[in-house]
Parts: structure tokens; sequence; C-alpha cells
């Protein structure tokens, strides 16, 4: 069997390259098609891998600049020739489930989400633009849109992350789709019966995920909050935090593994389509205390952590609070346990079992 596996670009090790690690290790024989590769940015898994890119990756600036190149991504997707392979199978949270599929593959869309920018969460991506600038982009997301509606067509199969992402599937495209979650690499983090009297935050710091609303209500608690990542929101948090919040910036693997088994809990205050943060800490047998929307709503639950329902302050203050007050109740067992659903090793048997089960 030929096998293509097709991923929007290869910038980064986040969420979406350690699903296409696995699809890599169960096709190790497979073409990778790619908009852009920026080579050692990734695992060497996937490094290893027959790499193919598009005209993307001849463009000026492409490397640190590519999502500038947006309008030309749906012809640059168009562009590879996928004659002669029985199994395409997509990576996609942009474009990349877009691609033209000889008439005899067999296409399976495993997908992040329907293109966030496109379909939602427009003034969260956009909302700091002028006038001119959001008519254009409006403009130009008018004709992806049309173009994302009409390339679902070519899809067999639709694999969402989450019941969240196959409802969006379902609102947006109009197609069913079933939910294999993806892997966390929960059986390399240990429970931990540590608990250095703090919450811990980890994040991008950029608008959307709603960090502000972390260091606000921390600021109000007194309570010590520490924040890993960064982002550009870094210099506006710091100005409002107060002392009993710490900026730790990027931490590697080892280091965030440390601060998940010492703190008391992990703070997630943002909208995630799944969300990875939450399992590893609840991988570390830490509870977490998170906004209820989201993948959250699939990873957390009433055992192994609090939500609060708006995405306030006020709402987050109080949930700490109660969290304060029941904190005895979650167990690290019970809570580990939760997060074990996730592993890896289940992620690659249900893909194996289901192209398995509609490959011709």
């Amino acid at each position: 069997m030929k096998v293509a596996i097709i991923h929007d670009w290869l910038t980064g090790m986040r969420g979406g390259e350690k699903c296409l690690e696995v699809f890599c290790e169960l096709f190790p024989d497979a073409t990778l098609f790619t908009l852009l590769h920026k080579k050692g940015s990734v695992s060497g898994i996937i490094e290893n891998m027959r790499i193919k890119t598009s005209f993307i990756q001849c463009l000026p600036g492409v490397e640190k600049h590519y999502r500038n190149y947006l309008p030309l991504f749906p012809s640059a997707i168009e562009s590879f020739d996928l004659r002669g392979f029985d199994l395409v199978l997509s990576s996609s949270h942009c474009v990349a489930k877009g691609a033209r599929i000889p008439k005899n593959a067999l296409h399976i869309c495993y997908c992040y989400t329907p293109m966030r920018y496109a379909w939602m969460f427009f003034e969260e991506y956009f909302g700091n633009y002028g006038y001119l600038k959001k008519k254009l982009v409006t403009s130009i997301l008018k004709g992806l849109r049309k173009w994302d509606l009409k390339t679902n067509e070519n899809v067999d199969f639709f694999i969402g992350i989450s019941d969240n992402i196959k409802n969006r599937i379902k609102q947006f495209y109009g197609r069913e789709a079933c939910v294999i979650y993806p892997p966390v690499d929960v059986t390399d983090l240990d429970v931990s019966d540590k608990d250095d009297n703090f919450y811990l935050v980890v994040s991008a710091l950029v608008p959307y995920k709603r960090v502000d609303i972390a260091v606000e209500a921390f600021n109000r608690l007194g309570k010590k909050l520490k924040i890993v990542g960064s982002g550009n929101s870094d210099n506006e948090l710091k100005k409002t935090a107060k002392d009993n919040i710490e900026f730790l910036g990027w931490v590697d693997d080892l280091g965030l593994r440390g601060y998940y088994q010492k703190c008391s809990a992990l703070i997630f205050p943002g909208e995630e389509d799944f969300g990875i943060v939450p399992v590893e800490a609840q991988a570390c047998g830490k509870p977490v205390i998170a906004f209820a929307k989201g993948g959250a709503l699939e990873t957390i639950t009433p055992e192994t952590g609090v939500f609060f329902k708006e995405q306030t302050v006020d709402s987050l203050v109080e949930a700490v609070q109660l969290f304060e007050k029941t904190k005895q109740r979650f167990t690290k067992e019970a809570v580990r346990n939760n997060a074990l659903r996730f592993s890896r090793e289940i992620f690659k048997q249900k893909m194996k079992e289901f192209i398995a089960e509609n490959i011709k």
C-alpha cells in the first residue's frame, strides 16, 4: 500500500506534530507532503521521512512569516501530485485536507479543527488590526471558507480530536466524524506527592489564551502563581502582575515536569480544541481548575478538577476558593488514572484499527 501523509507545515513540535509523529511510525515508508519545512524543527522520527514541500518553501522570509502567505496556501496544497497513492492521511488544522485526491485513493482526515481564524475566533486573531487591514482579511477569509467547504467533499472519513471538534466539523462542514483523542506522553510523567504551595499556568502568552484572567485573579487572591510560557502579551502581563506572580518563560520538558509535580493545581483559563497541558498535569496527579468550555470538558472530570463557568476574574477566583475548601477529595491515583486514557499507545492502536477497518 502506497501512503501519502499531508501536514500543514513543519516549523516546530506542538500537539499536531505529536500526532504526526505517530502517523510516521505507523507508515515509515510513506511520503510526507507539507507546505514548508524548517529543517531541524521537528523530531527525528519526522525529519527522517521522505518530505516533499510546496512552492511556499521558496518564498522570502517564509520560515518566520509563513502565515502572511495564507492566501496562497490553497493553491500550494493543491499542487501536490498524489497520483498512485492508495491511502492519503491528512493531518489538518488549516489546508492539508484540501489536497487533490486521486480517484481510487482513500482519504482519511485527522482534523484538529476547521480553520479557527476562518470559521470562528476572528476577533481573537485579528481584533487589533486597523479598519483597512480588517477589511482585507475579511475578504481573504470569505474566499478561504468557500474553498474549505468545497474541498471537504474530497474527504472520505473525518476523525476529530475531541467531541468539541466533532461538533465543529458537523457545524461548519455538515459532515459526521468519529473521535480519537490525540496522544499525550503520560507514561513519561510521574505522580508526585509534592506540593510547594503554588498554582501553575502553562501557556503561550497570547491574548486568546486568557492568561490575563489568571493574573488578575491571583492579584486579588494573593496566592503564589507561576507562569510557564512566552508570547507577545509577555510585557503587558508582567506590568499588571503583583509580586506573588512569577514569570518563568520557556522551560524544557524536564523543567516543566518539575513544575507540574510541585504545584498545588494547574490553572487553565483558555478555551482549547483539546488541550494537552491539563492531561499532562493530571498525569502527575495534579488537579486542574479550568474554564468550562472546549476540550477541557472532555479531559477533566469532577474527580480530577474544578470548573469555572464564566471566563471572568470573579468566576476564576470563586473556583480557586472552592478548590481550596475541597482539595482533600482529590486523590493523585484518580487524577492520574483519568490521564492514562490519553496515552500515546492507545492513540496509535485506535488509529491503526480505524485505518485497517476502512482501507479496501
